[in-house]
């Protein structure tokens, strides 16, 4: 007595696993692209152009005598010039969060009556960030990845190592 091909499990496996890949890998498909990844860059060949472009920036404020030292008290930020004896019109800072863009922002600070350039927080900034001091002028920069908050103050140094 013969039985119908429904009934039998091999019919079954042989139909149902192409059937439940095909399934998966369009679902696969959809999320992969309807969820594009903001990390990536999408012209990388350019990026690494500017990169070297980067370095000589970052070169001149070693050669300038640049450094700088950071802290956070609660909500506010304060960055003082350690390096040579001369005053800034003009501060550019950017913090670069490592994976989510939508918490990057850029700040432009003017100093103090002490030289210092203070920024007060709506609430206050924590984590991992990757921060790029420059000139006005951009001229020359300075970049370190640094965790906030920092209660002690830590020097940002130029080095060629550490362009982004």
């Amino acid at each position: 007595m013969k039985t119908s091909w429904y009934r039998e499990p091999w019919a079954w496996l042989v139909f149902g696993l192409p059937f439940v890949s095909l399934i998966s890998g369009t679902t696969f498909y959809i999320i992969a692209n309807s969820n594009p990844d903001t990390v990536v860059v999408g012209d990388y060949y350019k990026k690494g152009k500017a990169i070297n472009f980067q370095v000589s920036k970052v070169k001149l404020a070693q050669k300038l005598g640049m450094r700088f030292a950071l802290r956070t008290e609660g909500n506010n930020l304060i960055i003082k010039p350690t390096g040579i004896e001369k005053t800034f019109p003009l501060l550019n800072i950017d913090f670069v969060h490592p994976t989510l863009e939508a918490r990057d922002f850029k700040l432009t600070l003017t100093p103090d009556a002490n030289g210092n350039f203070r920024h007060y927080f709506e609430e206050p900034i924590d984590g991992k960030w990757k921060i790029t001091l420059s000139s006005f002028e951009n001229k020359w920069k300075i970049q370190d990845t640094i965790g906030l908050p920092q209660s002690e103050f830590i020097e940002l140094i130029p080095d060629p190592t550490k362009v982004q």
